[in-house]
């Protein structure tokens, strides 16, 4: 499972790890400008080395780990927490998550004063 030639891509390892739910999904953050190795936005086929800092934003936060072990299959939980140290900040508490504006089943089109409270409450 472990590799011993330096280095493995960077989508591959991403959801080795467990980062992402599947590798299209890396690879895809890779795409978008999403992942960041050592400063530097990467594409999906960038080699990662054991001691490089991987930043990811993923669902609304932004996931900060140091590469302490490479891997190119996927591997369980307790194996992929040892793969890396993270350093993320934590998650916000959950009252400072926006209230999403909720509209009852059936009840039409928003009128332009519906619009405008429903953004009033998303903070835009």
């Amino acid at each position: 499972m472990a590799s011993d030639e330096g280095t493995t891509r960077i989508d591959s390892w991403i959801w080795s790890v467990r980062l992402t739910k599947t590798r299209s999904a890396a690879a895809t953050a890779c795409r978008g400008g999403h992942v960041r190795v050592n400063g530097e936005r990467v594409k999906p086929a960038h080699g990662v080395r054991i001691g490089d800092e991987v930043r990811l934003r993923h669902a609304g936060r932004e996931r900060i780990v140091v590469v302490s072990r490479l891997v190119r299959k996927r591997v369980g939980a307790p194996v992929a927490a040892e793969c890396f140290v993270d350093n993320s900040p934590p998650p916000p508490p959950r009252e400072e998550v926006p209230v999403i504006a909720h509209r009852d089943r059936g009840a039409g089109r928003p009128t332009k004063r519906d619009r405008r409270e429903i953004e009033q409450l998303r903070g835009r």
